[in-house]
């Protein structure tokens, strides 16, 4: 499998790994569909990320649940080498595809 550094040197930037402890949002009612779809913004108390899988991400409060970091692996390994990506970035994965861009709209203040 691919490490994290290597995503962030592939995509020329610095990486922003997660600390141990910190959660992510991970909607574990779309775990097993494709494509999977992460976002990271800066969000106090958090690594930042939101994962789901399939479709569109609903705005539904309920969607995400939140997950220890060191736990994404048991429910979708492929997406751990992507996150010390740094807050802005998405990423949409599927069996042989890969898409990974920054959006400065997630850095936006709301």
């Amino acid at each position: 499998m691919e490490t994290q550094e290597n995503v962030c040197s592939r995509f020329g930037v610095i990486g922003e790994a997660p600390a141990a402890g910190e959660k992510l949002g991970i909607a574990l009612a779309t775990v097993g569909k494709l494509p999977i779809n992460g976002l990271r913004i800066r969000l106090d108390g958090t690594c930042g990320w939101f994962i789901w899988a399939g479709g569109d991400a609903s705005t539904d409060p309920n969607f995400y649940q939140a997950l220890h970091v060191e736990h994404i692996a048991d429910f979708l390994p492929s997406v751990v080498p992507y996150l010390s990506l740094p807050p802005g970035y998405r990423f949409q994965i599927a069996d042989g595809y890969e898409d990974v861009w920054f959006d400065s709209t997630l850095l936006s203040e709301k």
